[in-house]
């Protein structure tokens, strides 16, 4: 895969895309597919048991400056994903990206471009990326 690129995946994707062409099919179908990967990460916990989930209120310290914060944050994550729970929520990442792609296709906008951006808003901005 190493020839692999955003623009091919994108092309593939509107190769495909026979029964739905319509924007209201395609963003209807990107909120599912944002639930089947919750509902797989959710299962991982409380079906399988390869990962627990222990969310809390985290303590931060108010006199800590912007970029210390990431080092008292917690993910609230324990574990790592079995085999199979890994197989299923990259299934379900994958399909989520087809329906991001397929957006992208019906909107007029460049898959690659958007990642680029936000790749390049990252490097540029690092930890306030986000703010």
């Amino acid at each position: 895969m190493s020839n692999f690129s955003f623009n091919e995946f994108e092309e593939r994707v509107k190769d495909s895309l026979v029964r739905h062409k319509s924007i209201l099919d395609i963003i209807t179908k990107l909120q599912e597919s944002t639930s089947k990967v919750n509902r797989a990460i959710v299962k991982s916990a409380t079906a399988c048991g390869c990962v627990q989930i222990c969310a809390s209120k985290q303590d931060i310290p108010n006199e800590i400056s912007y970029s210390e914060l990431s080092s008292f944050l917690d993910s609230h994550i324990s574990g790592s994903l079995c085999e199979n729970c890994r197989d299923v929520v990259e299934t379900e990442l994958g399909n989520h990206l087809f329906y991001v792609a397929s957006l992208c296709n019906v909107l007029d906008v460049n898959f690659e471009s958007i990642v680029k951006k936000e790749y390049d808003k990252i490097g540029a901005l690092g930890k306030y990326s986000l703010l």
